[in-house]
């Protein structure tokens, strides 16, 4: 097999034994707090908040006009006349390398964010990121 084209345009190298191919999934990470896209190009359309209670709430991405971090107050999203804040701990700590709570909600990148229960919140290292409380207005 020496006349096909691939030789020809390889120099007769060989192609490695095996390949590994990675699984993309659905392109979410679980981050525990919230989710992230992992897609350079992907964007959630809203915005959904797990409420501890088991209620979920949506909002469209489309309507977020303004977002605040204050440390010692949390994220504030403005979400056309509904405000949501955002209390807890390490919210714009990196959870792994270039990667924020806060900047990955302004790039649109967080498709969801899940209020901790008590176990869970004490339970969680000192460095984790944790949404002790998602109070909308």
């Amino acid at each position: 097999m020496k006349d096909s084209v691939l030789h020809k345009y390889t120099g007769g190298k060989q192609a490695p034994a095996e390949t590994t191919l990675v699984d993309e999934g659905d392109g979410l990470d679980d981050l525990g707090a919230f989710g992230f896209l992992r897609g350079i190009r992907d964007r959630a359309i809203m915005l959904e908040f797990r409420h501890r209670d088991g209620s979920v709430t949506a909002l469209g991405y489309a309507w977020l006009s303004k977002s605040v971090f204050d440390p010692s107050e949390g994220i504030t999203l403005h979400f056309g006349a509904e405000t949501v804040k955002i209390s807890g701990r390490n919210l714009n700590s990196e959870v792994r390398s270039n990667l924020r709570l806060y900047s990955a909600i302004v790039r649109h990148r967080v498709p969801w964010i899940q209020e901790a229960d008590e176990p869970t919140a004490l339970e969680a290292p000192r460095e984790a990121t944790v949404i002790e409380g998602i109070e909308m207005t």
